[in-house]
């Protein structure tokens, strides 16, 4: 796939977006067979024509207790839920279920959505997002070449204009996520006090929020850059922007032509989320998986139980 495939691609999912939005007629009749999607009202058809067949790729770390995180905060610890009448955890065979307790030190953790209000209180916290959030168009620009000679490379805006020389102008209200392949050596904990690491330039971050109006960016250290002061993140709080944090499989995604969902729990008055975002790409793309590739409902069964290891603070399967 071409990019300017990629680009018609999401192009046409767009225009599909706001043509099927503008119907809101019913239907002369009951929906009943899987036909009914290509005539149906509203978004139906959308998810019918474009999505069903398209392939999904989860750019989102798995938390554990190993996550790296800032020494600052401290490490998480998991744990089974207790019973506080008995004091002792719930059990598969005593209880019928089981559930676990999150001892999470920070909001900082893992894959992440910072609201601005993490550095600047007059601004939204997590739970004040808009909805609007949820679906947008991705843009990977990768720095990885430039990584590989030196480590503490940031983006900059000359890497941008590079990125629109082949694909056109960053679209407006997009998510733009920055390759550096330094997520590859997660969960190594030392990457919580690795340095250098790549991040993103204070000028590539106006460029893209003044000149492009990006929705907000991403990137996958957990800073977005090295400076004394945090320049960049300080100045993105600041200015009511959010950001993603500690994104992963960006090397799994086209640079164009694919959406990403954004989705992460409404703590109230949280400075921080643990999101999950996942990459919705064309369906000619050889990566990712399609809807019906693999169980969904009713989701596999497993010949191995999962049991809790000490040694881990997880559950594992055996």
């Amino acid at each position: 796939m071409t990019p300017r495939t990629a680009v018609h691609i999401a192009a046409s999912v767009a225009t599909l977006l706001i043509l099927t939005a503008c119907d809101r007629s019913p239907p002369s009749e009951p929906a009943t067979t899987v036909s009914s999607f290509a005539t149906a009202p509203g978004l139906w058809s959308l998810y019918d024509q474009s999505l069903k067949a398209a392939k999904y790729i989860d750019l989102t770390h798995t938390l554990a207790p190993t996550s790296p995180v800032w020494s600052g905060f401290g490490p998480a610890k998991f744990g089974p839920s207790i019973n506080p009448q008995t004091g002792k955890p719930y059990q598969y065979a005593a209880d019928g279920f089981e559930a676990t307790r999150y001892e999470l030190t920070t909001d900082q953790f893992g894959t992440q959505l910072d609201p601005p209000a993490h550095w600047a209180p007059e601004y939204p916290t997590i739970d004040e997002l808009p909805a609007t959030y949820a679906v947008r168009p991705l843009v990977v620009i990768s720095i990885v070449e430039q990584v590989a000679k030196d480590p503490g490379y940031h983006l900059q805006v000359a890497d941008i204009e590079a990125w629109e020389a082949r694909n056109g102008r960053v679209p407006q209200g997009s998510v733009v996520m920055v390759r550096s392949d330094w997520s590859k050596d997660w969960p190594a904990p030392e990457l919580a006090t690795r340095t250098p690491f790549p991040g993103v330039s204070l000028p590539a971050l106006k460029f893209l929020h003044d000149e492009r109006q990006i929705l907000f960016h991403g990137h996958e250290p957990l800073d977005t850059d090295t400076t004394p002061t945090l320049e960049g993140e300080y100045w993105l709080m600041h200015n009511g922007y959010a950001q993603a944090e500690g994104v992963a499989h960006l090397d799994q995604v086209p640079e164009t032509g694919c959406l990403v969902t954004i989705g992460f729990p409404k703590f109230q008055g949280g400075l921080g989320g643990y999101a999950r975002y996942v990459a919705i790409c064309p369906p000619d793309w050889p990566l990712g998986v399609a809807i019906g590739a693999v169980p969904e409902a009713p989701l596999p069964k497993s010949d191995k139980t999962l049991q809790w290891d000490v040694a881990q603070g997880v559950r594992v399967r055996r």
